[in-house]
């Protein structure tokens, strides 16, 4: 009889394996391989928005950019080397992303935990949804077991991302390519409920639009932000000067007072045919949470290597 139970018990793990390499996201991807392993993210990342709040948007959009380059695959996170140029200085990325360190502190405390076992593309999804219920915004579930990438594409990382520049045409052009519809894309621009944006990418809005509030402009922008490019570039503003820590729907709240911070932002509410859809999400941070969470894994689910394909780094940051 324990005989039996034994070979029960074998077949039982056997199929457990197995369904972990069959090239299909799952939730409870590591939950015999890493049973630790939410609350040694957690622990990190909550350590680093205590040090700093900006930290949770930064890592929020490090997923997002991660994602719309080939996938979620952690390709963003590659370093260039002599002979490997990755996505880091790619014009959405250059100078604007950031981190990379925080990550690799969640890669270390990992390691230490489950060794060889969980990939820096898992982490990214992880730490973004660490960081958006730190910042007091919804949870969900996480479908893990991604592999990491070997290569990165500066080329479709140039193209890929939406610049902030961007038109309502051109960003639904862009989620379309991805498989993520027009709400999709209204619900995952709520990330900019938190985070800061620099000069340079808020300059033309702020001094070429008519959709901004004049006072908004004036008093709030333009005296950080000065007209004449090369002035004040890199001067940081929040993304939504109410709540700029706390992701909650205020940035939705802005668009329909005309005070978006970026082009892209406010062209979602400017008489097109999101407009409906952001006056709901202004009114019900509810139906904001539950669409924003569907989206974060929809997002989640483009692309992915899985099986054999990739490999799990020893240091995100390099091919093994």
């Amino acid at each position: 009889m324990a005989s039996l139970t034994r070979t029960f018990a074998t077949l039982a793990l056997f199929c457990l394996l197995l369904g972990s390499t069959n090239g299909q996201l799952s939730t409870d991807y590591y939950s015999y391989s890493c049973p630790n392993l939410f609350t040694t993210v957690k622990d990190v990342v909550a350590s680093a928005i205590a040090k700093e709040a900006r930290m949770g948007a930064s890592l929020l959009r490090l997923f997002f950019h991660d994602c719309f380059v080939n996938g979620c695959d952690g390709s963003i996170l590659l370093d260039d080397t002599p002979t490997f140029t990755g996505e880091k200085t790619a014009k959405p990325n250059n100078n604007s992303v950031r981190g990379f360190e925080v990550v690799d502190q969640i890669k270390s405390a990992v390691e230490k935990a489950c060794p060889g076992v969980v990939s820096c593309a898992d982490i990214l999804a992880i730490a973004a949804r660490d960081s958006v219920v730190i910042l007091k915004g919804p949870t969900w579930d996480v479908k893990l077991g991604r592999r990491d990438s070997k290569t990165a594409s500066l080329q479709n990382a140039n193209n890929d991302i939406p610049p902030p520049t961007s038109s309502l045409s051109n960003l639904t052009s862009k989620y379309a390519t991805k498989g993520l519809s027009a709400k999709d894309m209204v619900a995952l621009s709520g990330a900019h409920t938190i985070g800061q944006a620099r000069c340079t990418n808020f300059r033309d809005h702020l001094y070429n639009d008519t959709n901004i509030e004049a006072s908004f402009a004036r008093s709030s922008l333009q005296p950080i932000c000065p007209k004449l490019t090369g002035s004040g570039d890199n001067i940081l503003a929040p993304l939504d000067t109410h709540t700029p820590t706390t992701f909650d729907n205020y940035y939705f709240k802005n668009l329909v007072s005309k005070r978006g911070l970026l082009h892209s932002d406010q062209e979602l509410f400017n008489g097109g045919s999101t407009d409906s859809q952001v006056k709901s999400y202004s009114s019900s941070s509810t139906a904001f949470f539950a669409d924003f969470v569907s989206a974060m894994i929809k997002m989640g689910d483009i692309s992915p290597l899985t099986g054999s394909n990739g490999e799990i780094r020893k240091n995100c940051r390099k091919i093994n």
